[in-house]
């Protein structure tokens, strides 16, 4: 079949190369994001997407705004039969979902109707979800909630971040695809409407949305930091009786008995680095200081004197 191909994000990449050398489709066009300045030094860098097909022979269309007149004119002159689209970024308005002559299909990182949205990887970890994966739909004109190909589903491991589970998912991908092309291909692919009742929705992170509430509890926070890794990342800052604040980023914690007011520093030797959270506590495994390199606790514990019972926040 001619597939156009529609994405932006890293986790799309396989997908997009299992569709391109299967030899049973035609990638007869890509559309993708806009080429961005990235870094501190602000380095204009295109899509993983674009980055994916620069050795490729395949029209990369990259709209500023997908809805717009001059793109909807573009991508159905590409005449596809199918659209595929992951982590792209934009909705998709009716003008394009009606340009396919099969169907218009989203592969989405999460067991549907549960984490519509943006973050679902990140969501999944932080609600101690004991599985996601991958749900592939038929596009509708509301975000996430056409009826239902087919699903794959994967084990969430624990221990599992955001990161981890980000590349398990992208390799789910090229098999949801090429068995819902072989399925559509068949007229016998199957049409399950979703139920709204079972719905959630993860709305894209931001930086500010790593920020720690010690007052949650202990196993809340140890899921959220896993998740969060590497985006938005997990951070909090600790005040010093000198008044002046460090910033520190965390990456793994272990939740453990303790007791105290809610982001206190509990203990800090060379054994544990412990802080206090709503109901138990969190021991510290590896973190990173502010413009420095992750380190593990009880090296930050030896460069930092009379951080007993200093606050977190």
């Amino acid at each position: 079949m001619r597939v156009v191909y529609i994405g932006t994000g890293e986790i799309g990449v396989p997908t997009l190369l299992a569709l391109r050398t299967s030899g049973e489709h035609e990638i007869v066009g890509v559309v993708t994001g806009e080429d961005k300045p990235v870094g501190r030094d602000q380095r204009i860098e295109s899509s993983a997407i674009k980055k994916s097909l620069v050795d490729a022979k395949v029209p990369v269309l990259q709209p500023p705004r997908i809805k717009e007149a001059q793109s909807i004119l573009e991508i159905r002159a590409l005449t596809p039969d199918v659209i595929v689209v992951m982590a792209y970024g934009q909705i998709l308005p009716r003008d394009i979902l009606e340009i396919p002559r099969v169907a218009c299909l989203n592969l989405h990182a999460s067991l549907l109707p549960r984490h519509r949205g943006a973050s679902p990887v990140q969501a999944a970890i932080a609600a101690g979800d004991h599985e996601t994966g991958i749900t592939v739909i038929y596009m509708n004109e509301t975000l996430d909630a056409g009826d239902i190909l087919l699903r794959h589903r994967i084990k969430i491991e624990p221990g599992e971040t955001g990161g981890s589970l980000h590349d398990r998912l992208a390799q789910v991908g090229p098999e949801a695809a090429r068995e819902s092309l072989r399925l559509l291909a068949t007229g016998k692919a199957p049409r399950v409407p979703q139920e709204n009742d079972g719905a959630s929705y993860a709305p894209k992170l931001m930086r500010e949305d790593g920020r720690i509430d010690w007052h949650e509890t202990a196993e809340t926070i140890e899921r959220k930091i896993r998740a969060f890794d590497p985006w938005p990342g997990a951070f909090a800052s600790l005040a010093q009786n000198s008044g002046r604040l460090l910033k520190l980023k965390i990456f793994r914690t272990d939740v453990v008995d303790g007791k105290g007011t809610p982001g206190q520093v509990l203990q800090a030797d060379n054994r544990d680095f412990i802080i206090a959270a709503g109901d138990k506590a969190l021991a510290l495994r590896r973190v990173q200081l502010e413009g420095k390199s992750p380190m593990s606790s009880q090296d930050f514990v030896r460069g930092h004197a009379g951080l007993i019972g200093q606050q977190m926040e």
